[in-house]
C-alpha cells in the first residue's frame, strides 16, 4: 500500500511509529526552578553525536520535562530495562504538577554528581545532562509543529558495574527496552556483531 499521512491511511491505527522503531526510551528526570522534581519517559529520544556528547528527546506539547529542563538547564537520561519497564510505565502518568513520579512508581531518588536533578536509584545507568538547546521544529507549512525539542551535553555516566561484560556495557545483560508502535515494546535480548566493510577499490 502507499498513502499520503495528510490524506489518512486507512488502517485501524497508524503505524507511522510502528515503522520507526524500535526507539530507546528518555526516561527523563528533571527539577524545576521552584524545587519540584519530576520523572517521565519519552519515545521520541537519541544521541545526536559522540564527540561533544549531545542527546536530544521532544514532547509533544510542553510538559514538565521540557518546563523545568528550561527552567534550570539540566536533566538526567535514566536507563529504561526490562526489570524497571513497570515502574518506567507507572512514571508516564499525567500526575499534577509537585506529585512525585518516584514516590508514585516506588523508585528511589538518588543525588547525580554533577547536575541538581535526581537520577533513578534503579536504574542500571544513567546520563547526567547540561541543556545545551530548546527549540520547535516546524512542519511543510512553516507553523510550528507543537513539538519541543530539548538537546543536552551528557557530562557524567552511571553505570551499574553488574552489567558490565569484560569491560563493555552488556545491553542484553541490562536488558535495555525500546519503544514501538501502538502499545508494543521490545526487550535486547540478542545481539550480533558487524564490521564496517573497507574500500579496496
Amino acid at each position: 500500500m502507499f498513502y499520503e499521512p495528510s490524506k489518512g491511511h486507512g488502517l485501524p491505527h497508524d503505524p507511522f511509529k510502528a515503522i520507526v522503531a524500535p526507539r530507546p526510551i528518555g526516561w527523563i528526570s528533571s527539577l524545576g526552578a521552584g524545587g519540584a522534581v519530576n520523572l517521565a519517559p519519552y519515545s521520541f529520544f537519541n544521541m545526536f553525536s559522540t564527540l561533544p556528547h549531545l542527546v536530544w528527546f521532544s514532547s509533544e506539547g510542553v510538559k514538565d520535562s521540557v518546563t523545568f529542563a528550561g527552567e534550570t538547564q539540566e536533566f538526567v537520561v535514566n536507563l529504561a530495562t526490562r526489570d524497571l519497564i513497570e515502574k518506567v510505565n507507572a512514571s508516564s502518568i499525567d500526575a499534577p504538577r509537585g506529585i512525585s513520579e518516584f514516590e508514585l512508581a516506588g523508585l528511589t531518588p538518588v543525588p547525580s554528581a554533577l547536575v541538581a536533578p535526581p537520577r533513578v536509584g534503579e536504574a542500571h545507568a544513567a546520563l547526567e545532562c547540561r541543556v545545551t538547546d530548546v527549540y520547535q521544529p516546524r512542519g511543510l507549512d512553516g507553523e510550528p509543529a507543537g513539538v519541543t525539542v530539548v538537546v543536552g551535553e551528557c557530562i557524567g555516566v552511571h553505570i551499574d558495574d553488574a552489567v558490565l561484560t569484560d569491560g563493555l556495557f552488556d545491553i542484553v545483560k541490562a536488558g535495555t527496552t525500546a519503544r514501538l508502535g501502538y502499545r508494543d515494546y521490545a526487550t535486547v535480548t540478542e545481539t550480533f556483531e558487524l564490521y564496517r566493510p573497507k574500500w579496496k577499490g
